[in-house]
């Protein structure tokens, strides 16, 4: 049975797609309560994406996901009308500008965990009871230190500020921070270079022209390109970063389903072709 005609492969790709969706909230709910600590006097709008960017980012891709599985497995040739295709370009170009604004965001972030001062005089966390601090137990995970939890959380005895914030952490806490940061914006910056080559897979499919050197050098860039990304789920998995590990298996998953569509698009081009000569 072709995986056109197999339900069983349908069913469990969508279901992916659901779990991808269910990630905007995690990521929201995630990002929110960091934003609290983060910001205790108030966000500004300008201050939004710096807070969000994976709220944002996982929401875009969702979206640009969806518009991908349309164009390369759901509609039909005969489905592209003028008002279809602009329509698609529309919401593509969209998700676009908010998928580079979240690669700002992820950048922004890591412009914040670099800006630490060390906390002088502090050696015991549980002189901060009582006064609101918190204590970074990762990206965006902050735990209130209460007199149940102070003696236990750290037990260095230096420990550094985030700036403008209620919130410290060790210096080995700081360093694991740090490299989750960048792998997120080198995480981001990797999906943004795949889709860029998956659109060019699709212009050339569209021209007839995905074949030879152009369908090489794609196959070559995306192995490099997946390896990227799965070595960065790796290093969330052994970090102890479920939301982030499971996040990313999921969407390599989701991009295995478009590049399986994107193979059986250009299958069907060429037996396509293959007939017409035939019946010439």
């Amino acid at each position: 049975m072709s995986i056109n005609n197999n339900r069983l492969f349908r069913l469990f790709k969508y279901a992916v797609y659901t779990l991808l969706a269910i990630n905007i909230y995690i990521f929201w709910a995630e990002e929110v309560l960091a934003a609290a600590v983060q910001f205790p006097d108030g966000m500004h709008l300008s201050q939004l994406i710096g807070s969000f960017p994976a709220t944002i980012d996982t929401a875009a891709w969702v979206i640009l996901l969806l518009v991908f599985e349309l164009e390369t497995y759901e509609l039909e040739e005969h489905h592209f009308t003028p008002t279809v295709t602009m329509t698609l370009q529309g919401i593509r170009i969209v998700c676009y500008a908010f998928i580079i604004y979240a690669l700002y965001g992820y950048i922004v972030k890591l412009a914040f965990v670099h800006q630490t001062t060390q906390f002088l005089g502090l050696s015991d966390l549980c002189t901060l009871v009582s006064n609101g601090w918190s204590y970074a137990t990762g990206l965006d995970e902050y735990s209130q230190l209460t007199a149940a939890n102070c003696a236990t959380i750290s037990d260095a005895g230096s420990f550094v500020q985030f700036e403008s914030t209620l919130a410290v952490v060790d210096h080995s806490g700081l360093i694991d921070i740090r490299h989750l940061a960048w792998v997120d914006v080198i995480n981001a910056a990797v999906w943004l270079l795949i889709v860029f080559v998956l659109e060019a897979d699709v212009w050339l499919q569209e021209r007839k022209r995905y074949v030879g050197a152009a369908l090489r050098t794609s196959n070559m860039l995306k192995v490099v390109l997946y390896s990227a990304l799965l070595l960065a789920a790796i290093f969330w998995g052994f970090k102890g970063d479920f939301v982030d590990f499971w996040d990313a298996l999921l969407w390599l998953v989701a991009f295995v389903f478009i590049e399986l569509n994107v193979f059986e698009w250009r299958q069907e081009g060429a037996a396509s072709e293959a007939q017409g000569s035939n019946n010439t």
